[in-house]
């Protein structure tokens, strides 16, 4: 049974998704303020939390950003913006997945399932337990990341889409195969988040010029091994 928390202030949406959740065999609690939901988050130690960007108190962007200064819960975030820039900053705060209002049960529950399936307490499964390409150590089981010995502080896509590039060093991966691999196949047109991770993937390895984390314009990304 996961466990979901919902941060809006709307009581309809609230009272709409714990039936919904719940009827799917979740399990469900809610806050109207960025300031409970924080606390909620602190106590409960959901599995995944579903974010409105317009609290009455907090603007939700602070909310992921606080979060994620103690916490790499995935958080699927929620709004009636549907703008990319607006999208691009949601992720650049360290949001995971953004879901435009008005959405339907069974889109918030596929993402939410997909959040759920790549949440960091996930296992590697039957892979290698860390794979290591020059100075950067990536550990699949725990999910941690060190480049010359020193910590990385990854969010959790950021983590898995280093990592699948990792293990296919030195070759093109496409982006429709990282959409579908790190986010789900209903993701493959949402191009942008690509280029937001790479960003912040580049600025927390210091690979400033991209000679590590390599983009094939029109085609994907790569991870290239420094030569020695």
């Amino acid at each position: 049974m996961a466990q979901i928390l919902i941060i809006d202030d709307d009581a309809d949406l609230l009272r709409v998704c714990r039936v919904g959740l719940e009827a799917l065999g979740n399990a469900v609690r809610t806050a109207d303020t960025g300031l409970a939901g924080l606390a909620e988050a602190a106590i409960r130690s959901p599995d995944v939390i579903v974010l409105d960007l317009g609290l009455p108190d907090l603007d939700g962007l602070e909310v992921c950003s606080r979060l994620r200064a103690w916490s790499q819960v995935p958080v699927i975030v929620l709004s009636a913006d549907g703008s990319e820039d607006r999208k691009v900053e949601a992720l650049d705060q360290g949001a995971d997945d953004y879901v435009t209002k008005p959405f339907g049960m069974r889109e918030l529950n596929a993402r939410l399932q997909v959040a759920l399936r790549h949440r960091p307490s996930d296992e590697a499964g039957d892979g290698p337990a860390e794979v290591v390409v020059g100075a950067l150590r990536l550990d699949l089981v725990h999910r941690e990341a060190t480049l010359d010995g020193s910590a990385v502080d990854l969010a959790p896509k950021e983590f898995e889409f280093l990592a699948f590039l990792a293990r296919h060093v030195g070759k093109v991966c496409t982006r429709r195969m990282i959409l579908e691999n790190v986010w789900g196949a209903q993701y493959t047109k949402e191009l942008h988040y690509l280029k937001v991770y790479a960003y912040r993937i580049r600025r927390k390895l210091g690979d400033h010029d991209g000679k590590l984390l390599q983009s094939d314009p029109a085609v994907g990304y790569r991870l290239v091994a420094p030569l020695e």
